[in-house]
């Protein structure tokens, strides 16, 4: 899988969870296009598109703008939304969560919880043993497969 290029971006870490607060004036020059565009604009990727949303594999998933790990891949699972969808985050305070009301719907916006980035939504009809489905962009996502 294609992954962006970290060498210029001080705040990417998999270890690293202390809440960063970044300009986004610094996230724009870090981070490629349509990372920022989606990570801090609430961009979305359309459906069916992203490198994700029907990919399998041992690992785990990070967010592409700080590293911050969000989800172990055997909590993902097909659903037929067109984003990869999860039924669990990795722990507790890896993801935020926040009331959205755009578009005339009224939602729950995940963003990560280390850098802030917008990620996708949650919603309640996900699989058990939790009922969730985090239904996130694959442009937030990295993969990071098993050594």
């Amino acid at each position: 899988m294609d992954q962006y290029d970290h060498s210029g971006n001080p705040h990417y870490s998999h270890t690293d969870t202390t809440t960063l607060n970044v300009p986004l004036a610094e996230w724009k020059k870090l981070l490629p296009e349509d990372l920022y565009y989606i990570a801090f604009e609430k961009g979305t990727e359309r459906a069916f598109t992203g490198k994700y949303w029907d990919f399998e594999g041992i690992g785990t998933y990070a967010c592409a703008a700080c590293g911050n790990v969000l989800f172990q891949a055997d909590a993902k699972f097909a659903s037929s939304c067109g984003w990869p969808s999860f039924f669990e985050a990795a722990r507790k305070d890896a993801i935020h969560y926040h009331e959205d009301r755009t578009f005339g719907m009224v939602r729950t916006e995940t963003t990560c919880g280390r850098c802030g980035a917008h990620l996708g939504h949650l919603f309640d009809d996900g699989p058990e043993p939790t009922g969730k489905r985090y239904c996130i962009n694959s442009v937030s996502l990295e993969f990071l497969g098993k050594k």
